[in-house]
């Protein structure tokens, strides 16, 4: 059921007043948090008291100009989307006020900018001596599975079908299911996520009899000033989940060339496997299956075929004779 709002009588909004019954109107919390930002930044700066019918379009590119012009292209969409929403869901319910103006257009979305390690400089990192099993079992299955490191650094034993290399994970963005009498609020949509054997020889040797818990976990236990949530604990061993943090700096200790903070990032290996999958043919559709994926664009912000690969591909534009 949509969220029924007050509207203030008459037709002359100020400019507050209209921000503020836009944002009642929104039901999820995460999207009143996240336009919150775009709708009252504009607001403040166009002047709060003013009637929303006196605001100009120009003021609308002025404003989301002086706030967002210099920000990240991510940033400057979204909280252009934010006030078009806004501006869209007073026109729509008969009130007067400006439209974002056509000059103060969407920017498209870069390239990202991570690079992608070649299949051989990543198996040869794994096969290091000095890089331990913990580190070669994450590291491994980061490529294998291609998923985010949060989803795998929140994995438990008990969510692994080793049979079948494979394990549900809580996805960036999960949805909560439909709730029903007492079911419990951190119930999620699971994806699935799966391996090869690189990651099926690893784990059973990283577990060591272990059937509970967090599947990565610190070396030590916890300090007496540190508090940890029960869930990140394993309940045989005592030791923590393994953080995001700490995995990132395990992986620097091992790649950094130029000093700390100079080597390879976690998601480095999602990147480079499903480069790897594309340069061997793997179609876009699968890609997107493999990455869980919902648009094509972002699957396409992961795909780098090295040069070699271009060349490759390129013969077979040559003539018929010149292959043989």
């Amino acid at each position: 059921m949509p969220t029924v709002v007050q509207l203030p009588a008459g037709k002359a909004l100020t400019v507050r007043a209209a921000a503020d019954v836009f944002l009642d109107s929104l039901g999820n919390p995460n999207t009143v948090r996240n336009y919150g930002i775009g709708v009252g930044k504009t607001a403040e700066r166009l002047g709060e008291t003013r009637p929303l019918a006196t605001v100009a379009d120009d003021e609308i590119g002025e404003a989301l100009e002086l706030l967002w012009g210099t920000a990240a292209v991510n940033t400057w969409n979204t909280r252009r989307a934010a006030v078009l929403s806004w501006l869209g869901w007073c026109r729509d319910r008969g009130y007067e006020g400006p439209a974002v103006p056509a000059w103060a257009k969407r920017l498209a979305v870069p390239d990202s900018e991570t690079p992608v390690r070649s299949k051989m400089a990543i198996d040869r990192l794994i096969a290091r001596r000095k890089v331990h099993l913990r580190e070669k079992a994450l590291w491994r299955m980061l490529y294998e599975t291609a998923a985010r490191t949060e989803e795998i650094l929140g994995v438990n034993i008990e969510d692994l079908d080793l049979a079948g290399r494979r394990c549900p994970v809580k996805a960036k963005g999960a949805r909560t299911k439909a709730r029903r009498r007492g079911q419990a609020r951190e119930d999620y949509v699971l994806e699935t996520v799966y391996w090869d054997a690189g990651t099926a020889r690893l784990l059973p040797r990283l577990l060591r009899g272990r059937t509970r818990g967090p599947v990565f976990v610190t070396h030590r236990r916890p300090g007496p000033g540190k508090v940890v949530s029960l869930p990140d604990v394993c309940p045989d061993t005592g030791l923590a989940r393994l953080s995001y943090g700490q995995a990132r700096a395990l992986l620097d200790e091992h790649t950094a060339i130029r000093g700390p903070g100079t080597g390879w990032d976690l998601h480095e290996y999602r990147h480079s496997a499903l480069t790897h999958l594309g340069e061997q043919g793997a179609s876009l559709l699968m890609l997107m299956a493999k990455s869980r994926h919902k648009k094509p664009e972002n699957v396409r912000r992961y795909f780098k075929p090295s040069a070699e690969a271009i060349a490759e591909v390129t013969r077979l534009l040559a003539p018929g004779d010149s292959r043989r």
